[in-house]
């Protein structure tokens, strides 16, 4: 049985920042979540990780990751990208710091 396609954001890592960044509907990355173009088709959703996949001298590893629409755009769905979303853990800087 197939599953569901569930919505999803396209995210990676800024290659030379290391920064989590989410791809944007004008094909930019951005370090806000909610400002992450929202995927709600498959088909749409596998053919802009291709062209975010692309960007190669700007990210590395591209995925897309499961999320939902919140009132200020789209939101993590799992701890891991919630996580991601505050930056680095290892000690207070960057978005961490803007909290």
């Amino acid at each position: 049985m197939a599953r569901q396609f569930t919505p999803k954001v396209i995210t990676t890592n800024h290659l030379m920042s290391g920064d989590a960044v989410w791809f944007t509907a004008d094909s930019t990355w951005t370090g806000d979540i909610s400002e992450a173009e929202f995927l709600e088709d498959e088909a749409h959703a596998d053919l802009r990780l291709i062209e975010a996949q692309a960007q190669k001298d700007q990210i590395t590893g591209a995925y897309l990751a499961d999320a939902k629409q919140g009132e200020n755009g789209p939101e993590p769905v799992h701890f891991r990208e919630a996580f991601r979303t505050r930056g680095p853990s290892n000690y207070f800087h960057g978005k961490q710091a803007e909290v």
